[in-house]
């Protein structure tokens, strides 16, 4: 049942890219926002041109949402601003590029702890309250790299899988409560994140670079209508269909493909 009190969206990763445009999307539509991020300054910034533009509260929040208890404090902190949080946008996410073997540890466990742990156990926390209001909104980002392994980003890709796996499997637990699930999977997108990424340039000539402006719109509009699985852009959405035809030593050669090529691994024989 839709509440008849104005809405409210919770953003993590607000202070760049893809979440800060969710953020201005969501905030255009009336919801008030809460947005989280490491960033306070950026958050903060934000948070003032959504409340003079839009005329919505606007909420921030800096936490490093790597840490293991920033789930349950981040849930106590809006609880203590009086929030009701009908959705929750977890966009919040790192991504380490290059050989597995070269990576630091804990780099990729601090990836590991993002992408996954800190997303399910704010799905679990926001999850109660929106199914005691019978109404509300998970929307979760992936990835292309949600349907395939890709060599040069084998944990990241990994952790997309994860989020795309929980959300199908949610969104069926939920059915009838009043609650959708929704998995964005976008392609290879122009963001601060990406472009800090040694070596990136090599996969820009492989796949079609998104907007985030682009991609947020889209993701909105998956979220609302509870759309559960949404790959933003026609080109993205032709290779997923291409690649769930294949069997997987085609799926895995692929991923190689572009992996060797991005960080100039060796072939399968070499």
């Amino acid at each position: 049942m839709r509440p008849d009190r104005p809405q409210t969206a919770l953003v993590t990763g607000a202070s760049d890219g893809i979440g800060r445009e969710l953020a201005r999307v969501f905030a255009s539509r009336g919801f008030a926002v809460v947005l989280v991020a490491r960033r306070a300054a950026l958050l903060a910034a934000l948070a003032e041109e959504i409340e003079a533009r839009d005329g919505v509260r606007a909420v921030p929040i800096a936490l490093d949402l790597t840490k293991p208890d920033a789930p349950r404090e981040l849930f106590e902190r809006t609880q203590q601003h009086g929030l009701h949080v009908d959705t929750l946008v977890n966009n919040a996410g790192l991504m380490e590029f290059g050989a597995f073997a070269d990576t630091p540890l804990d780099r990729l466990r601090a990836m590991t702890e993002l992408n996954t742990s800190a997303l399910m156990a704010l799905t679990r926390l926001f999850l109660g309250p929106m199914l005691e209001a019978r109404h509300g909104r998970i929307l979760n980002l992936g990835s292309t790299g949600s349907f395939a392994p890709i060599p040069s980003l084998a944990v990241y890709a990994a952790t997309k899988a994860f989020i795309l796996s929980f959300s199908e499997a949610l969104s069926e637990e939920l059915q009838g409560t009043g609650v959708s699930v929704t998995c964005c999977c976008p392609g290879f997108t122009e963001t601060h994140m990406a472009n800090q990424i040694d070596g990136v340039e090599k996969l820009k000539g492989i796949a079609p670079l998104m907007d985030p402006v682009e991609v947020a719109g889209d993701a909105f509009q998956a979220c609302m209508r509870g759309q559960v699985v949404r790959v933003p852009g026609v080109a993205n959405q032709l290779l997923i269909r291409a690649l769930a035809l294949q069997p997987r030593s085609v799926v895995r050669w692929l991923g190689g493909a572009i992996g060797r090529r991005a960080i100039q691994l060796p072939g399968p024989h070499g």
